[in-house]
């Protein structure tokens, strides 16, 4: 089996207490005196989501982790006011105050409702101020109804495929155990045509241990995002990543989001890839994390240009670059 796809054990954990007393597990790996790196999941995950990347940066960054409210190890909200954007926030902003002194920065990554967390999160101080860089990977800032393609435009009337999209959102419906059914539709809603069966095994192992209360609960949040105001407000140096067969998110969130942002650091579109990017190419996620920690928290210049570039090829550079070829995983 490949390791990368193994749960990786943490350096250390801990406990994180968020504004409204929200218990916020977090796990901590790599090197300790190396350059931070900040991950947040989204919608169904947990911070076992994250292994793939992990395994591949550990060698050189300190990386923290943390469970969403209501995902994994983290505490649920009691009250309905704990689900929205600005509990998200919260949150992150809970983690950071936690493991990123105060005049220190870190790089973080937001996959999905993650990269929303960063959004939502963009005009706090204690946020801004330990931000270094940003990657906004497989996400929106909303109208997410409306675009995606899970159920395709000849199935029907757009309105008809807005109720669906819906549904699948907030259905409270246990997901019960892995079966050969459940592992065939989540390849076909969140994964390339070209993912692998261990990569498959790995994301019905996280989506079917979310628990469906708080699926739901998300679920209703995300249909109505509107985070448009918040993602302009994004200050740091932000690159944006994207499968191109990504069903949730298509492209043209990517597209859209890259039109706006005041400091671009890159466009990345990877050709055949899911929603599931950290999983399906964990070495295309871990490339741009790591051109963000270099370009914009180690090194000593201020250039905000960020490489994308070929395994050992660091010479290709430009302040905007489409990728168009699909890096081929590294085993650890």
């Amino acid at each position: 089996m490949n390791r990368l796809y193994e749960t990786v054990p943490a350096r250390r954990e801990l406990a994180v207490a968020s504004a409204d007393g929200t218990r916020i597990h977090a796990e901590e790996y790599g090197r300790p005196d190396g350059p931070t790196v900040v991950l947040a999941h989204g919608w169904t995950c947990s911070t076992l989501f994250w292994a793939p990347v992990v395994r591949l940066l550990a060698d050189d960054c300190r990386i923290v982790a943390y469970d969403q409210r209501g995902h994994g190890r983290s505490g649920a909200p009691v009250t309905r006011n704990g689900y929205g954007t600005g509990a998200l926030a919260d949150d992150l902003e809970a983690v950071l105050e936690a493991v990123v002194p105060e005049g220190e920065r870190a790089v973080l990554a937001g996959h999905s409702m993650g990269g929303m967390t960063i959004m939502a999160a963009s005009g706090r101080a204690a946020v801004t101020d330990r931000t270094a860089a940003v990657l906004l990977a497989s996400t929106g800032s909303g109208r997410l109804l409306g675009a995606t393609e899970v159920l395709p435009a000849r199935f029907g009337p757009r309105r008809l495929r807005r109720v669906f999209h819906r549904q699948l959102l907030v259905s409270a419906m246990p997901l019960g155990r892995v079966t050969r059914l459940s592992k065939a539709a989540l390849k076909y809603g969140v994964l390339g045509s070209d993912s692998t069966p261990e990569q498959v095994d790995f994301t019905a192992r996280i989506v079917h241990a979310c628990r469906p209360r708080q699926r739901s609960a998300w679920g209703r949040v995300l249909a109505v995002l509107d985070l448009d105001v918040e993602l302009a407000a994004v200050t740091a140096p932000t690159a944006v990543l994207v499968g191109t067969a990504d069903k949730l998110t298509p492209k043209a969130h990517a597209r859209g989001m890259a039109a706006v942002l005041p400091r671009l650091a890159g466009l990345t579109e990877l050709p055949g890839a899911g929603h599931m990017t950290p999983i399906e190419d964990p070495a295309a996620v871990a490339r741009v994390i790591r051109d963000l920690v270099a370009d914009h928290l180690t090194a000593a210049s201020s250039d905000s240009r960020i490489a994308y570039h070929d395994p050992g090829d660091r010479a290709k550079s430009t302040p905007l670059q489409a990728r168009t070829s699909r890096a081929e995983e590294n085993s650890a």
